[in-house]
């Protein structure tokens, strides 16, 4: 009989945790790969246009780092209730979870698209008075706001999948929709086969439309493949404690992504004092460090199912295993993207067509911010695990503290010198304190979460016993 009751629970609560994280992760690591990589490609041919265009696209990165921080933050509070509710056996509560997130996606949609027809405008009016970066930055912004209907579905039906340890299926439609999109960059911005030439606004119709077909492809195989979760929205109506238990870890989430956004706008009107270029030179950083941070974050993905569902079934060992696990490798992935960024800075660059000025600025930008990637890979892993257990205001407090009490403040006292290459060196220094936090907060969460898991005293909301 137990050896029955075994085989019928999910692989998340029996399979060889190594085995398993990798077998969840692995896949999601691909697909963020390629996420990665058409994202430095949307920049590669933008760059071909002239720098404007690269400068036009780098100062969108703050309004669509807040797009994809509504997305996953409110993605990781459906992913962690929904693996919670299959480790507790609780399917009917899975169900509504899952009608719930894909209520919140519709919602997201329409709050960007709001967004796409009011805030663009004065957006760059903030950043820039140069008129052909403004030109080009509202057009490539437009078209990625009022369309974004394509990546909050996909974030919410991948979501899905990956709840049920089906990463596999996220692998490909991920890597669909990138594939397409960089076929049709080059295609729709310079004009290839007869088509009109698009310019930035062809990037971003490239990427809405990648992102529109992975959607529909997620879709289909949720309702063919997914067979623990099942969607029925002919009574559906919005759950308010369900969407209040999302968000309880969601919105932390979401907060300390947006906290990014603030941050990326910050720093670009700092170097903007220096030059245009320099903000290109911002720009094409966080389009070559997704290559490394990008797989962490799938490392991540496949890890907070494993966390929230050994959790729900109170199976501690398997629990901290998997998080220790998950660190290693996070570390050792930014220990390679260190030694990639010390040894090759101008091979980097010169895919961006770079010229001189943008050489001598971004050289030494790489190797000096890629010396935080040291604490990072622990502190990003670990705040995930402060989310897995419901504690995601942790991770929010973490990310404050970095990025907009420590890293933008010292950039703009180290900007106050003059010299652009010191302000690179708020990235370090930001990330000690990062490490610091994060390293308290992970003995509080341990004391009074890990170390009780099964005990009769830890509710199953994840409260702590203080």
């Amino acid at each position: 009989m137990e050896e029955n009751l075994k085989s019928e629970e999910n692989k998340m609560g029996v399979m060889p945790v190594n085995r398993l994280l990798i077998e969840m992760s692995l896949p999601m690591m691909i697909s963020m790969l390629v996420q990665a990589l058409y994202n430095v490609v949307d920049s590669i041919f933008v760059s071909r246009i002239n720098e404007n265009a690269l400068t036009a696209v780098s100062l969108a990165f703050p309004i669509q780092s807040l797009m994809i921080a509504v997305g996953t933050g409110t993605g990781v509070g459906v992913n962690a209730l929904l693996s919670k509710s299959l480790g507790e056996k609780n399917t009917e509560r899975a169900n509504k979870v899952a009608e719930n997130g894909v209520f919140l996606a519709a919602l997201s949609y329409l709050l960007f698209l709001i967004v796409g027809l009011t805030v663009v405008k004065p957006f760059y009016a903030g950043q820039t008075t140069d008129q052909e970066i403004f030109a080009y930055g509202y057009e490539y912004l437009t078209v990625v706001c009022c369309f974004s209907l394509g990546m909050y579905a996909q974030f919410i039906f991948e979501r899905l999948l990956q709840s049920t340890g089906k990463t596999i299926f996220t692998m490909f439609t991920q890597g669909t929709g990138a594939i397409i999109n960089i076929i049709l960059d080059p295609i729709l911005i310079f004009g290839y086969f007869g088509l009109p030439a698009m310019g930035v606004t062809g990037a971003a119709v490239a990427t809405v439309i990648g992102q529109i077909v992975a959607a529909v492809l997620a879709f289909i195989i949720n309702q063919k493949k997914n067979k623990e979760i099942h969607l029925d929205f002919r009574a559906f109506k919005p759950d308010v404690k369900i969407i209040g238990t999302i968000y309880a870890v969601g919105i932390p989430s979401i907060i300390m992504q947006a906290i990014g956004s603030v941050m990326t706008y910050g720093m670009n009107r700092i170097l903007m004092v220096f030059s245009s270029t320099a903000a290109a030179v911002f720009g094409v950083y966080f389009k070559l460090q997704s290559f490394i941070f990008m797989p962490v974050f799938g490392l991540n993905n496949g890890m907070v199912p494993i966390i929230a569902y050994n959790y729900g079934a109170g199976k501690k060992d398997r629990l901290t295993k998997t998080m220790k696990l998950s660190i290693m490798y996070a570390v050792a992935i930014m220990a390679v993207g260190i030694v990639v960024f010390q040894i090759f800075p101008s091979q980097l660059f010169m895919m961006f067509d770079a010229s001189e000025t943008m050489l001598a600025i971004g050289v030494p930008a790489l190797r000096t911010i890629s010396l935080s990637f040291a604490f990072a890979g622990f502190c990003i892993v670990t705040g995930s695990v402060f989310q897995a257990l419901g504690n995601g205001v942790y991770s929010m407090i973490v990310s404050i503290a970095r990025q907009l009490i420590v890293l933008l403040p010292v950039a703009y006292l180290l900007s106050r010198t003059g010299n652009i290459n010191a302000v690179w060196w708020a990235f370090p220094i930001a990330e000690v304190v990062s490490l610091l936090l994060t390293i308290f907060f992970l003995l509080r969460i341990n004391r009074n979460i890990i170390d009780h898991i099964g005990d009769e005293h830890i509710t199953k909301e994840g409260k702590e016993d203080d």
